[in-house]
């Protein structure tokens, strides 16, 4: 079987990647510098504490294994943090990044599946948002990622590289097995927030904006289960092993669930009373984002099938309560 080097597998995404390609037989080589990851959550493969801007360290990994593709994950992703602190975010997010991509080209390794977000799209001028969709991000974080796309596509003439983008919605969930799961420090995502209410008997949930022209006055989100976002990435490494060429795929349930929909299921799932306190809207929120994802599941055959949102937060509250 190949062998897979995977750049923040102790990372949310990552880790969970990194366990479907070791159940699929895949050889992975995990690269993480546990900034924000957790060496915990590497359980399987070789793994190596490097940063990315170590270029030394890299090509010493990649001549001493046979590194077929690559999965890269390596990113902050902090949006507030990205506007007060831009610089760490295009030097971690795009300067290393390049050590990655030029590094891989002195080694000869021609395949890389890039982790990349929505947030390129910035405010959606069409719902569901397709893969052709205007991409006119409105943070740092989402421009780093834009760019490194970019910067893929110049490759991709230049040198041949060959790559395929992911482009995910809100990844949410857990591992099904409990043994790795959503773990940020600090935590901004809203189902591991509103899980951590439930687990505290005076916690409360934030609510940012109950004015806005949807449902039931919240933000509508498109959450995708980490699971099936892993399954993705399996489909698209299969996809450039057979000869596929560079593309670019949204992934996401193509649905969308309310902020007060998370919190009611999470009351029920957990059968816990959680207390919220509504503020007002929060610049640079769209009321709305859902993504098509009929391109992935056309051409690489993917079939998400954690779609229920109670299933997501079933397996997010099995994980938390393990935490706690």
């Amino acid at each position: 079987m190949p062998n897979i080097l995977v750049t923040g597998g102790a990372g949310y995404i990552g880790s969970h990647v990194n366990k479907a390609l070791h159940s699929k037989g895949y050889k992975t080589i995990v690269l993480d510098n546990l900034v924000y990851g957790h060496s915990e959550f590497v359980k399987w493969g070789n793994f190596f504490l490097v940063d990315l801007q170590n270029k030394d360290s890299l090509k010493l990994i990649f001549k001493k294994h046979q590194i077929d593709a690559v999965m890269h994950f390596a990113a902050y992703a902090y949006v507030g943090e990205s506007v007060h602190h831009p610089s760490k975010y295009y030097n971690n997010n795009v300067a290393n990044t390049l050590n990655l991509l030029d590094t891989m080209l002195e080694c000869d390794v021609k395949k890389i599946i890039f982790s990349s977000t929505c947030a390129t799209y910035g405010l959606p001028q069409e719902l569901p948002i397709p893969e052709t969709h205007q991409q006119s991000p409105i943070n740092p974080y989402g421009r780093s990622k834009l760019m490194i796309e970019n910067i893929l596509a110049d490759y991709q003439i230049a040198y041949n590289l060959n790559y395929v983008v992911l482009r995910y919605f809100n990844a949410a969930g857990a591992d099904p097995d409990g043994i790795i799961g959503e773990w940020h420090e600090p935590e901004t995502h809203l189902i591991p927030l509103v899980l951590q209410a439930a687990l505290r008997e005076q916690g409360e949930v934030k609510i940012f904006g109950t004015d806005y022209n949807t449902k039931d006055g919240t933000c509508i989100r498109d959450y995708i289960h980490v699971t099936d976002l892993a399954d993705a990435h399996i489909l698209a490494l299969e996809y450039l092993c057979n000869g596929g060429t560079e593309t670019i795929f949204n992934l996401g349930n193509g649905d969308g669930f309310s902020v007060k929909d998370v919190i009611e299921s999470a009351r029920t799932i957990t059968q816990r009373e959680i207390a919220v306190k509504e503020f007002q809207r929060r610049e640079g929120d769209p009321p709305i984002l859902i993504g098509d994802a009929k391109k992935a599941k056309k051409i690489l055959g993917w079939s998400p099938s954690n779609t229920c949102l109670d299933s997501i937060i079933d397996t997010a509250w099995g994980w938390h309560q393990r935490l706690a």
